[in-house]
């Protein structure tokens, strides 16, 4: 019998900010939170488990040759765990650029900046209703 009192694991991955610190939010939606500073540190963690929702900024890079963002190749990356539900921030500046990030992508929901915390929180208590809690590992 599963134990359906286990938390749900949230990947926050913050890597320049300028928003609010959504923990507490992450937390009271029912999430056990895990925060890195860099997608490097975010695949680090994914190859010891694939947490229930990750969080993460769409920062665009025009120096990058090959593509858009660092978001790319953690989204790459979480393609082969589709329980992994992917949300990201971005700044509507950059839209037409992270749209074509998007499409060719799964990614759960968008926000842009400045992120509205009602619609964050709404998203996260359906993302957790609806995901079954299996154990795949710690995060930390």
């Amino acid at each position: 019998m599963t134990d359906t009192s286990a938390k749900k694991r949230l990947l926050a991955i913050i890597e320049l900010g300028g928003y609010p610190n959504f923990a507490d939010l992450y937390r009271q939606a029912g999430f056990e939170v895990a925060t890195v500073t860099s997608v490097r540190k975010a695949l680090a963690l994914l190859k010891q488990s694939a947490p229930e929702v990750i969080v993460a900024e769409f920062n665009f890079q025009s120096d990058f040759r090959d593509r858009t963002s660092s978001l790319e190749s953690l989204l790459a990356v979480i393609q082969r765990s589709p329980q992994t539900q992917v949300i990201v921030f971005y700044d509507r500046e950059h839209a037409h650029q992270f749209e074509k990030l998007r499409s060719r992508f799964r990614i759960a929901d968008a926000l842009p900046y400045p992120v509205d915390a009602t619609r964050l929180s709404e998203r996260l208590k359906e993302i957790a209703a609806a995901t079954q809690s299996v154990d795949r590992g710690s995060l930390r």
